[in-house]
Parts: C-alpha cells; sequence; structure tokens
C-alpha cells in the first residue's frame, strides 16, 4: 500500500463566479479549481473532499477539506503548502491554512456541526461595496420580531419546510440548532445560525422567513405552525445566495 500524507486545508472564496464548491458536469465549482492546484503541484493530482456542499452563489471564509498525496511526492517544507496551492489559484479562492492530519480524518464525516453567517443590507439605497455580498431589503425590518422569529429555531425539528427539494426525497429532515441570531450595527443585520447539519437551502429558508417576519407578511408565532407541516409552500422565501456565507465548520475533540 502506497505510504501517503493526508492534509487538512482552510479555504476562503467569493462564490459569486462558480456554481457552487462541489465539481460540475455543467458550470465550474470551487473544487475543481482546488483539484487543478494539486495537480500542478503533485503527479498524482490529489482528489479533494469538502466539508460542505455550497451551492452556485454562495461563498465561504471556513471551508474545510483534505486531500492525499504520495509520500514521496510531498517534498517541500508544509509552511509553504499553502502559498504553492495559492500561487495556482484565482484571486477569489485563497487557501488559508494547510497542515498535516491524521490518516483518518475526514472533512466531512468528522464534522459536528457548522457555522453559516448571512448579511443583509437594511437601508433605501443599497451599499455599493456590499452589492455582491448582501441581501439588500430596503424596507425597514422591526428587528425585535426577527430576534424572536430566530429563537424558535433553536432546537431540535424537523426543517423540511425550510428547505427546497434537491430532486429526491431526504431521509432524514431533523436537525438541531444550537444558535440562531441577529445582529445590527447600523444598516448591516448579520444572521448567524449554527446547527449540526443543514439540509439544501436550509439556512437561505430560514432567513427569508425571519426577514419576511420583520416586513410584517409572517408572525413569528406562526413559525412552529410551519414546522409542524412539513411544506416548503408554508414557509418564507430563501434569500439569495449572495449574503451566505459557509464562516466555519466545527469539529470534536479528535486531535486533527
Amino acid at each position: 500500500m502506497t505510504n501517503t500524507i493526508r492534509f487538512k486545508l482552510t479555504i476562503a472564496y467569493d462564490g459569486a463566479g462558480y456554481a457552487g464548491w462541489q465539481t460540475q458536469k455543467t458550470g465550474l465549482g470551487v473544487q475543481q479549481r482546488i483539484q487543478e492546484a494539486l495537480a500542478r503541484l503533485f503527479p498524482s493530482a490529489p482528489k479533494v473532499h469538502g466539508s460542505s456542499r455550497t451551492d452556485t452563489g454562495v461563498h465561504a471564509l471556513g471551508m474545510v477539506a483534505h486531500f492525499d498525496v504520495p509520500a514521496r511526492e510531498f517534498r517541500m517544507p508544509l509552511v509553504k503548502l499553502a502559498l504553492a496551492l495559492n500561487a495556482h489559484l484565482p484571486k477569489d479562492i485563497r487557501v488559508l491554512a494547510a497542515a498535516r492530519c491524521r490518516p483518518g480524518f475526514h472533512a466531512r464525516f468528522d464534522a459536528t456541526g457548522k457555522q453559516y453567517r448571512y448579511c443583509v443590507w437594511n437601508h433605501p439605497a443599497m451599499n455599493p461595496l456590499l452589492r455582491h455580498c448582501a441581501w439588500h431589503v430596503p424596507r425597514r425590518l422591526d428587528l425585535g420580531k426577527m430576534r424572536a422569529a430566530a429563537g424558535l429555531f433553536v432546537g431540535k425539528h424537523d426543517f423540511k419546510s425550510f428547505a427546497a427539494n434537491r430532486g429526491y426525497a431526504n431521509e432524514r429532515t431533523v436537525r438541531t440548532v444550537t444558535r440562531c441570531e441577529v445582529r445590527r450595527s447600523g444598516p448591516l443585520l448579520t444572521f448567524i445560525v449554527e446547527a449540526d447539519g443543514f439540509l439544501y437551502r436550509m439556512c437561505r429558508g430560514i432567513v427569508g422567513t425571519i426577514v419576511q417576519v420583520g416586513l410584517g407578511k409572517i408572525a413569528a408565532e406562526d413559525i412552529r405552525a410551519i414546522f409542524a407541516k412539513r411544506d416548503r409552500r408554508v414557509a418564507g422565501m430563501s434569500a439569495p445566495a449572495c449574503g451566505l456565507v459557509l464562516w466555519k465548520v466545527f469539529y470534536g475533540q479528535k486531535k486533527h
């Protein structure tokens, strides 16, 4: 058996120009660009395994991935690995950190939770500096009502009403949300959602629903009934992809 070394990467990217993280049959995925950079460095052309499948247009600051390299091919100092990869990556993708990890570490299956953040610019005029990374909501939002609604998402629930259909039935739609809060700094609202896992577009469904509570289109007290109906049509809209960032991936106590 070939002696290999496993590496863990922390990756940030602007998702505006990509069809999500995953390599696509049509469209360009971030994973493809990372693998192309690795192929420039290592003859074995390592395959990258990501911790999450971000959707088209979604950004990341803390995507975690792993890959294996035959020991005979890795001849550079570890401190130079991130620099070498970034030299072969476009400017909208950056490896923030690269480290050796235990052979059995898996970026996806060892993850115990994730944190997403979503930005909303709540002002009649959009901030042009945020036009690619925030959702412009020009009408005034009721922060108190939104915070009340956000609190109702915390806990173990069936999130079928807040997730989009991938084209096949999810075997399990129950997730545990450990944090759901709304912060305000002037016109900028930041939604922070942490969970043990996320269904397809679940975070965007949560944010879109909370914003509609803030607009007075949905009552906060209706959230529990929306959960119970398990029907995407009864919840609020999906927030646009541009405001969503995979902020952090959590792991257990194992040494990585």
